[in-house]
């Protein structure tokens, strides 16, 4: 099985702009769609991943620097180190159990889809990292393959019921629509955070509290436009890194472009999933009737889909700083955000779907949430340190504990965690 993990970890090493067209191809095919449109959809598809990809790295390698000089600058100092989602990855592919979870996730997946328990086929292939971390947290504790499996299926069940939950705000608020997320992190997130936003959009005065682009928009014309909004926002971030002014407007123009081009990133990799999408649902159709629910079906998408509306970057730059505050204040953490803080877009993004975009709704909960994943992280820093020992992860400088708010702190991964570890 260990002979294995190296050749799982070169197929995914290819990315989701290679792996994600080869079975978007396939999916084409197997719904009737055609090689010539099913090539030409999995070709647009990988296109607009290839851009999403370029807009995604400009946003974390200018977000990740002036988050870095804030903790130096305002002098934060925590004995635990968030390395964020691609070092939790890392660990969770090096596990021993890691080969195994790719064609059992998708067996599992196919098997949800045929006993009508979901309706997200799941070509994110490679977030199943996500499944992989929960059941590699299980068998390093009591080096069981049959729980560590276990771990990992409870961990997609769980996604992929979310992806179906929250499915109908992709069509509503990001019109995409016969699209879901089951990426781990965003839809955990929005376990808590849905909710507390029902809460909070009940609280006198701060239900009627307005802050979503259109009402921005109305109220401060051309300066409200999302371009604007960027510009002004990461001014704002480069100013409290301690930048100068060359480097503040440099921050400012890159959060601009993020605001600008993520969503036409996001409109041609639609482009390319109508086809697809069409093909699936004329083939469920014919079997199971016009009005039947059985004929819808989602295709599972990565978070990054939804990183392009101008609600969720907004939101996610003004939690930056709260975040790294919250990590000072808030009793019981003692983890240092800071590889996962360019990953916050991902984690609000059902937030403010549920939020319909008022941005002042989506912060407070958000805040919350984050909150939460930090406590969590902070319980279970122990145990992902020597994880990274074990893989021989290379720890960060004066490092002495590592986690991460991503998946260390992930409730659904805790709870699961914690059930199964009682079997050690």
């Amino acid at each position: 099985m260990e002979s294995l993990t190296p050749l799982v970890q070169a197929f995914l090493a290819l990315g989701p702009t290679v792996i994600l067209p080869v079975f978007i191809f396939l999916i084409g095919l197997a719904f009737g769609l055609g090689p010539a449109k099913s090539f030409r959809s999995g070709l647009t598809i990988g296109v607009g991943f290839v851009g999403i990809g370029l807009v995604v790295a400009l946003l974390v390698d200018n977000l990740g620097p002036a988050a870095q000089a804030m903790v130096a600058r305002f002098g934060i100092n925590l004995t635990i180190i968030d390395i964020g989602w691609p070092g939790s990855a890392s660990l969770a592919w090096a596990s021993p159990i890691a080969a195994l979870i790719l064609p059992i996730g998708l067996l599992v997946n196919f098997i949800m889809l045929i006993t009508k328990t979901t309706k997200t086929m799941d070509v994110d292939i490679w977030n199943y990292w996500h499944f992989t971390f929960c059941g590699a947290c299980v068998y390093a504790i009591n080096g069981s393959v049959p729980l560590a499996i276990a771990a990992a299926v409870l961990f997609e069940i769980a996604m992929l019921k979310l992806a179906d939950w929250t499915a109908p705000y992709m069509e509503k608020y990001y019109d995409l629509p016969g699209v879901s997320v089951p990426t781990g992190s965003t839809m955990a997130n929005s376990l808590i955070g849905i909710p507390l936003v029902w809460l909070i959009q009940k609280i006198p005065v701060i239900k009627d509290l307005k802050a979503d682009p259109e009402t921005i928009q109305k109220r401060f014309g051309i300066f409200g436009e999302p371009i604007f909004m960027g510009l002004i926002l990461g001014c704002i971030l480069g100013a409290l890194a301690g930048y100068d002014v060359g480097q503040i407007v440099q921050i400012g123009m890159a959060m601009a472009g993020v605001m600008v081009l993520m969503p036409r990133m996001v409109k041609l990799l639609m482009e390319g999933l109508i086809p697809i999408s069409e093909a699936a649902r004329n083939f469920l159709q014919k079997r199971f009737g016009e009005d039947s629910e059985n004929a819808k079906l989602y295709i599972g998408l990565d978070a990054a889909v939804t990183t392009g509306h101008p609600a969720v970057i907004a939101t996610a730059l003004i939690l930056v700083p709260l975040t790294l505050l919250l990590a000072v204040i808030l009793p019981g953490n003692n983890m240092l955000p800071f590889g996962d803080l360019a990953t916050i877009p991902f984690f609000v993004a059902m937030i403010v779907a549920a939020a319909r975009g008022n941005i002042i709704h989506s912060v407070i909960s958000g805040l919350i949430v984050i909150g939460v994943c930090l406590i969590i992280g902070t319980t279970l820093a122990e145990f992902q340190t020597s994880m990274g020992v074990t893989a021989n992860f290379k720890m960060p400088e004066g490092a002495a504990l590592i986690s991460s708010i991503d998946q260390a702190g992930n409730i659904v991964n805790f709870v699961i965690f914690k059930i199964l570890a009682l079997f050690a």
